[in-house]
């Protein structure tokens, strides 16, 4: 990985760009969904740049970038569609400290601008670290479909109610509530009404969950028969996700247990189900992973204590076959 993604906090600070052509109209549209300041050098810019500083969107200097011009700012794009100007303006914005952006030219930048889904305050970046921009595209286009124009509305509620829902114990509750509110309550309340009151939803489910008893937790078996995680069942996949505590043997590869939630617990398979029992009484998703049918004598006292377990099979790899030679 040559780049890490991050998300920088731009509201209030300074965004200089360089250029006022086509290359700079790009990356404008997108900055000007930001918060940020934004500032434009450029001798000739664009009639629509020029708009954009008369309705206030940005900060128009007529002129070529100078020196000191971009202290204090965060970012800085060279868009100038030429080479010796893009390098001209790029040393100054490093010499004033702004992290830079030189627009198609990989290598001598310090940083990439990804394909964005926006769904405000919902972002997702795709990257392909400047190697695949239409693969980037591609995939941008798929995500787009996947995600519904409901979900910044919902995502909004949900940052102005959060304060609310810690009521709720964290964890498993926790996660119940939302997971209800952004799957279930909240795109019902939208498609019955488009202009609905989402914190009164909020309001009704969060009374409904602090008036409910803690669920006790599950227990889920998965063989994980290949170190492969593409060869994962879905059903082990989506409980990776959701579970509490991961249990596994030394057998099960990185790439599998980097599948589980980042605020899962991890440990060793145990000897007994008690450690399991203990877990789904106090309301845990446990899932085991397991390289071969779970022992049964398991089994059977998660079943006694009240918590069937569910038991996945795994998938196992075809072996590899030497070709047989024609005999003679």
């Amino acid at each position: 990985m040559r780049h890490f993604p991050i998300f920088i906090a731009l509201q209030g600070r300074r965004v200089v760009v360089s250029g006022g052509g086509d290359a700079a109209l790009a990356k404008l549209r997108l900055l000007m969904k930001t918060e940020a300041h934004l500032t434009v050098f450029a001798p000739a810019p664009a009639p629509e740049i020029c708009e954009w500083d008369a309705n206030g969107h940005l900060a128009l200097v007529r002129r070529s970038m100078a020196s000191g011009d971009a202290l204090g700012a965060a970012l800085f794009y060279a868009a100038d569609e030429d080479a010796a100007e893009d390098a001209r303006t790029t040393a100054l914005a490093r010499a004033d400290g702004a992290l830079t952006n030189i627009v198609d030219n990989l290598e001598d930048s310090q940083f990439i601008t990804p394909a964005i889904v926006d769904r405000d305050p919902v972002t997702v970046a795709i990257g392909t670290e400047g190697t695949a921009p239409v693969l980037a595209r591609a995939i941008k286009a798929d995500i787009e479909r996947m995600l519904p124009t409901t979900l910044g509305p919902l995502a909004r509620a949900a940052r102005a109610f959060r304060g609310m829902a810690e009521a709720l114990p964290m964890g498993r509750a926790r996660r119940t509530f939302w997971s209800g509110f952004f799957f279930s309550t909240g795109p019902d309340a939208l498609d019955r009404d488009s202009s609905a009151n989402l914190g009164k939803v909020l309001e009704a489910d969060l009374a409904q969950h602090l008036n409910q008893t803690q669920p006790a937790g599950r227990i889920t078996f998965a063989v994980v028969a290949s170190p492969d995680p593409e060869l994962l069942p879905q059903k082990t996949r989506r409980i990776l996700h959701e579970a509490d505590l991961v249990l596994h043997g030394t057998h099960i590869a990185t790439e599998v247990l980097d599948l589980a939630r980042r605020e899962a617990t991890f440990g060793a398979l145990p000897g007994t189900a008690q450690p399991l029992i203990n877990a789904a009484m106090r309301g845990d998703h446990v899932i085991c992973l397991c390289p071969a049918a779970p022992d049964p004598r398991q089994v059977m006292s998660c079943r006694h204590a009240g918590l069937p377990p569910q038991i996945i099979p795994g998938i196992a790899p075809i072996p590899t076959f030497a070709l047989l030679e024609e005999s003679a």
